[in-house]
């Protein structure tokens, strides 16, 4: 292998490890849950130790729990030319499933939390191609599904017992982020002085690691 060659696979493997560590950070991991993935997918708990063959099996597995590489912006067509993609419904319904879908990725229960999924489960159970163009009849039945799912993984949604109608969001923001402690293994958390924002960024922030440890228990 000539010095040129040996420069080139270097630089190629230097990628890889910084890739590795950029998608960990960008998934919220912490070091110990970035080595617990490493150990689960390559059987080291050190990038370092990896191939590349490994690395690259890593990478695809912190895909699969969410991590999107940045991709450059695609060249645009002369004159405007192209299809564009079209824009995310944004209709009462469609934000509420948009914002339950997102919720129940950081859950850790459907596999992606992007907006093509949602349109994918959204055409299965409605029938229509886009979102966009569902009725509030038909979305009602995917708002009743969505939360089907939540029961199911333990994130109640009964809100008949609140009397104040302004705390009922709060209530499941907070019942969304104990039940992503009690998964983790954690003890409950004090959420009483937070506001739904903080409720919203610590559901990000535990998101990864939930989704990380059910890979790990799968």
């Amino acid at each position: 292998m000539t010095a040129a060659a040996r420069q080139q696979v270097s630089a190629g493997r230097r990628a890889m490890l910084a890739k590795v560590h950029l998608a960990a950070k960008e998934l919220g991991l912490d070091d110990d849950a970035r080595r617990d993935v490493l150990e689960r997918i390559a059987g080291a708990r050190s990038s370092a130790d990896c191939t590349d063959d490994q690395l690259d099996a890593v990478l695809r597995e912190f895909r699969r729990l969410g991590w999107t590489p940045s991709k450059a912006a695609p060249a645009k067509h002369p004159r405007g030319q192209g299809a564009r993609k079209p824009a995310p419904a944004s209709h009462p319904v469609a934000l509420k499933a948009r914002a339950m879908w997102l919720s129940l990725w950081n859950l850790g229960v459907v596999r992606q939390g992007t907006e093509t999924a949602l349109e994918a489960f959204a055409a299965r159970q409605l029938g229509v191609d886009r979102l966009q163009w569902a009725d509030q009849a038909q979305g009602y039945r995917l708002i009743e599904a969505l939360k089907a799912m939540a029961e199911r993984a333990g994130w109640s949604q009964e809100l008949s017992a609140l009397v104040k109608p302004e705390r009922r969001l709060w209530s499941l923001k907070a019942r969304l982020v104990q039940r992503q402690a009690e998964i983790l293994g954690r003890p409950p958390l004090q959420l009483h002085d937070m506001t739904e924002a903080d409720l919203d960024r610590l559901a990000r922030e535990l998101g990864p690691q939930v989704r990380a440890y059910k890979a790990l228990c799968e």
